[in-house]
């Protein structure tokens, strides 16, 4: 027997593949997912007219009412609980094309349902996207696929026009939305506040931070963004942070003189905010030092001076490890090994490869090192146990230009 299954859909997947050349085909691609996923998932739990046959399933309905049914289902004879997670197992790559098919699967896809869904049974994948700067000071906007079988760079168009020329913006990721915070300048900095969705691929402006901010230290933690310190001009307390609520869409507040304005650098390690610092050349012998933020308590404090040694660089925090990439001399990636209180040197670089200054980004056990251009060495953690041991690595090609990248962070969907 033929395995014939929502009729509706198929149709409108097969009339755009007509309309779509090249070899390999997303349309199609997404018609032999849904038909092996209903085979393995499909279950009578309710009154339809669902036959299960020896060889296969064949769906049919019955009567006006079934015909009225099946118009305002996600998939022609499923109930929507079985739609949602066959729908669910489509890969990230192919869901501008689910929404591409009908109008309930378009909102269906950008929902937080589905989100949701995916996120609660270990179906989610997670891309990078990074902030870069030209040659002339315009933003730009990548993101890439690191699972993808031919990893490459892509650009995502649409950036707000008010951050196309905004240096020193915050960049963060919380939930399925990535945010670019204030920004501008010491003299110019500003406010302002952009979410992109990126289950809808679009941007919308959100609640202001209460102050300018310029090259502060944003984080997230525990389900909000956390604003700290930073420059601007015009901000009558320097020494203050924010905290962003995306439930109420809203910004709290706070003051405190251990709330540096000249940050460096920041990370989320072992349930607290290490901020780097920049000191005064007439208070301290070493040009940086760190704080530490603990938001469960509200405690703030000097960090560890032996860790702050070693915090010359970007630093990515990988299964409870804290790394930096050392540029000082070379690129040297570096290893805070909390027990013993020591940086241990893990792997040098060819500057030809990682093409510095770099940022990095982290998934699992796998470390991401993007230099100019985009240029991206991937490197296997899970293979430092001991440290002498070498470190698996690939790449993945950057772009043609050289722009310099500003940060990048890893999202998940």
């Amino acid at each position: 027997m033929l395995f014939q299954f929502y009729p509706r859909e198929k149709n409108l997947i097969t009339k755009r593949y007509h309309r779509t050349r090249g070899a390999h085909n997303p349309f199609i691609s997404i018609i032999y997912i849904l038909e092996s996923e209903i085979k393995m998932l499909i279950v009578s739990k309710k009154k339809s007219a669902i036959k299960l046959l020896q060889t296969g399933v064949e769906l049919t309905v019955v009567g006006s009412v079934g015909m009225e049914e099946n118009q305002m289902s996600l998939i022609c004879g499923l109930p929507d609980d079985i739609a949602l997670s066959c729908l669910a197992r489509v890969p990230r790559k192919y869901h501008a094309v689910l929404k591409c098919v009908s109008k309930r699967w378009r909102e269906l896809v950008c929902s937080d349902e589905f989100y949701d869904y995916r996120r609660m049974h270990s179906l989610s994948e997670t891309w990078i996207y990074a902030l870069c700067c030209d040659k002339y000071g315009k933003i730009w906007f990548y993101v890439v696929d690191p699972n993808e079988s031919q990893r490459r760079w892509k650009c995502v168009p649409g950036l707000p026009a008010r951050t196309l020329n905004k240096m020193g913006m915050g960049f963060e990721v919380l939930g399925k939305k990535v945010y670019l915070l204030g920004g501008g300048g010491w003299l110019e900095s500003t406010n302002e506040a952009f979410c992109y969705d990126v289950s809808r691929n679009s941007w919308i402006q959100v609640a202001s931070l209460s102050t300018a901010r310029c090259d502060s230290a944003f984080q997230v933690y525990d389900g909000k963004i956390y604003a700290i310190g930073g420059l601007a001009s015009t901000r009558s307390d320097p020494y203050s942070w924010d905290i962003f609520d995306p439930h109420t869409n809203s910004w709290e507040f706070h003051s405190n003189d251990c709330a540096v304005p000249e940050v460096e650098d920041s990370v989320v390690l072992d349930g607290k905010i290490y901020i780097r610092c920049r000191a005064s050349a007439s208070t301290m012998s070493s040009p940086f030092y760190a704080v530490v933020y603990e938001p469960s308590s509200g405690m703030w404090q000097r960090a560890d001076a032996d860790m702050v040694s070693g915090w010359q660089g970007p630093a990515v925090v990988v299964d409870g490890t804290l790394y930096v990439l050392d540029q000082s001399s070379g690129t040297k990636l570096m290893m805070w090994q909390k027990d013993k209180r020591e940086w241990v040197a893990v792997k040098r670089l060819s500057t030809l490869l990682t093409k510095p200054p770099c940022q990095l980004a982290a998934i699992g056990k796998k470390l991401f090192i993007v230099g100019r251009g985009l240029s991206t060495v991937v490197l296997d953690t899970s293979q430092t146990g001991s440290v002498e041991g070498a470190m698996v690595g690939t790449s993945i090609p950057g772009l043609i230009t050289a722009d310099k990248v500003l940060n990048c962070k890893c999202q998940t969907l």
